[in-house]
């Protein structure tokens, strides 16, 4: 671990040996920000963001910043532990790619209606306020519910060092958590620049807890986050549903394991009740179980907390991008990344479209997670051999 410091104030603890300059200086700045109450944490994959750093964990106590949460509120991944080994899978993987894309809708595809089970969902957990929202938006958080999205959301059929068979899954709160998140960025940005609150970056606008919009942010992001929770159950739901009908033996869950990585929890800290945000890390306190994907041509780790108190019990979210989406498509060919992806069932008729998504865009996950031996333990390293992502 390094440490930042600015005079005699610790500003920034970094487990990043793969550190770009402008990320170094937006971590630093953010660190700065009056809302911040300690250190902020750098996770190995830290790279540049909006506001906030990529990979950084952020406490504050009487104030929450929504930019550092992101607009995909309560973004993270789902792992299964199938009772799968490889030799009961068909010889032929093409049919469960297939079966993935006309179970779980993905890029900006949705379900037609809300399914019974979404909608119980919704009748269970409704939406806070909703008289603040379009009915354009009301009917979006229904068939939603369940889909993918697009990005670096994707669904994984992988197995891991002994050859058993686990489901993996990336997503968040979709169209809903961006559209509360987006209203109260504005509306903090709004606060900020009103009451004259001093600034370096205005992605770094932020309520105190005396704030009337405190409260509302806090009831929307806590709400986005168990959408996002309840998404990924369906889509692991449905997937289970598309590997089971492809195999011959019965399958059953030997584990289960469904964690945030953008989110903003209650936490306590060194004595101090702190608002823990996670811009793309996860908790990993003692025991915690944590699923940690490199790329699609990489292996995805399955890991156990350590609770290290540095960080704030948490750890690294994936490999972190090394590449921008445009530069990645200006850097790599389609023949780079198709043979990347060699020995995987995936949409390699779509590799242009998802050339920004190329194991070549990403950092080395093995060297992350060199990195952070302090934070996580290994349980399992696992390979994809399908990958399904949403082109559009």
């Amino acid at each position: 671990m390094e440490t930042i410091s600015y005079g005699d104030r610790e500003l920034v603890r970094s487990w990043a040996t793969d550190l770009e300059d402008n990320t170094r200086r937006q971590a630093e700045t953010s660190a700065r920000c009056a809302a911040v109450a300690g250190p902020i944490a750098l996770m190995p994959d830290a790279h540049l963001g909006i506001g906030a750093t990529v990979g950084s964990v952020i406490p504050t106590s009487d104030a929450i910043i929504p930019a550092a949460v992101g607009v995909d509120i309560g973004c993270g991944m789902i792992a299964v532990h199938t009772s799968l080994d490889a030799s009961d899978l068909p010889t032929n993987l093409d049919p469960i790619l297939v079966g993935f894309e006309a179970a779980i809708p993905a890029g900006f595809r949705s379900h037609k209606d809300t399914s019974r089970a979404a909608d119980r969902w919704l009748g269970d957990h409704p939406v806070p306020d909703p008289n603040r929202l379009q009915l354009s938006h009301h009917r979006k958080i229904g068939v939603q519910l369940g889909s993918l999205g697009g990005g670096n959301h994707f669904v994984e059929l992988c197995l891991d060092e002994a050859q058993g068979v686990w489901l993996v899954l990336h997503s968040g709160s979709r169209g809903i958590g961006n559209i509360l998140a987006q209203r109260h960025i504005t509306e903090a940005r709004r606060l900020c620049s009103l009451l004259n609150r001093s600034l370096e970056d205005r992605d770094l606008a932020y309520f105190l807890d005396t704030d009337a919009e405190f409260q509302r942010y806090i009831d929307d992001m806590l709400w986005s986050q168990a959408y996002a929770l309840q998404n990924r159950e369906l889509m692991m739901d449905a997937a289970l549903a598309v590997l089971r009908k492809m195999v011959h033996t019965r399958v059953a869950v030997e584990e289960r394991i469904n964690c945030h990585h953008n989110y903003s929890a209650r936490e306590t800290h060194d004595g101090r009740d702190l608002w823990i945000t996670r811009k793309g890390a996860i908790r990993a306190a003692t025991g915690d179980r944590g699923v940690i994907p490199g790329s699609m041509g990489t292996g995805t780790y399955i890991v156990s907390g350590l609770g290290n108190g540095a960080s704030y019990h948490s750890a690294s979210h994936g490999a972190g991008r090394r590449f921008g989406r445009k530069e990645a498509h200006r850097r790599f060919t389609t023949t780079e990344f198709k043979k990347a992806m060699k020995g995987r069932t995936w949409q390699a008729d779509k590799a242009k479209e998802l050339l920004d998504e190329s194991p070549m865009a990403y950092k080395d996950i093995t060297v992350v997670m060199a990195n952070q031996a302090d934070l996580v333990r290994v349980d399992h390293v696992l390979q994809a051999i399908v990958n399904y992502k949403g082109t559009g």
